[in-house]
């Protein structure tokens, strides 16, 4: 009895871990997110990652042309943005004045940042998509929050080294996942 107890406490707990880790979605590209893509879904808002989901990791320069028409034409849509990231502020702000699109930097994701960027938004938590590359920060912490979360692809291999061994359990994760 005690045993059957346990495992089905045991079975709950790994089920509940499964769902905070589980993508709502996922997507080949970010700009596959259009206006209707987000409406046909109810959202309004997007809170983005920086670092290999809207840029490559450490990439400084400018902005290509299609990223540009991609957030002018979800601001045109109506679609509220902002950045959370991990990285240093410095980094966050130099992004956010390329793409025209508020943000915080180091965010402390999983746990932090996305109220903040809720709060921000000025939307309320099923109103809003997550979008990043990584599921321990980006999908976890958006499903904590309670938002609508995607999981697209890394824009780059280059990243830091604890980031490379993290991607090596996301991936036997998502194969439990399915």
């Amino acid at each position: 009895m005690l045993r059957s107890t346990a495992s089905r406490g045991l079975t709950s707990a790994l089920h509940a871990a499964k769902q905070r880790l589980k993508p709502k979605e996922r997507l080949e590209s970010l700009f596959q997110l259009t206006p209707e893509w987000l409406q046909a879904r109810g959202l309004k808002g997007v809170i983005l990652d920086l670092d290999n989901t809207v840029v490559p990791y450490k990439f400084r320069g400018e902005p290509t042309a299609e990223l540009l028409a991609w957030v002018e034409g979800l601001k045109r849509a109506g679609v509220k943005l902002f950045l959370v990231s991990n990285a240093r502020r410095k980094r966050l702000a130099y992004w956010s004045e390329k793409l025209g699109v508020a943000g915080t930097g180091l965010a402390f994701k999983p746990w932090f940042g996305f109220k903040k960027g809720l709060r921000r938004l000025g939307l309320s938590p099923r109103e809003v998509v997550v979008v990043g590359d990584q599921l321990f920060t980006d999908v976890l912490g958006g499903n904590l929050a309670g938002l609508h979360t995607v999981l697209v692809p890394p824009l780059s291999r280059r990243e830091l080294g604890y980031t490379r061994l993290v991607r090596r359990l996301e991936r036997w994760v998502l194969q439990q996942l399915g």
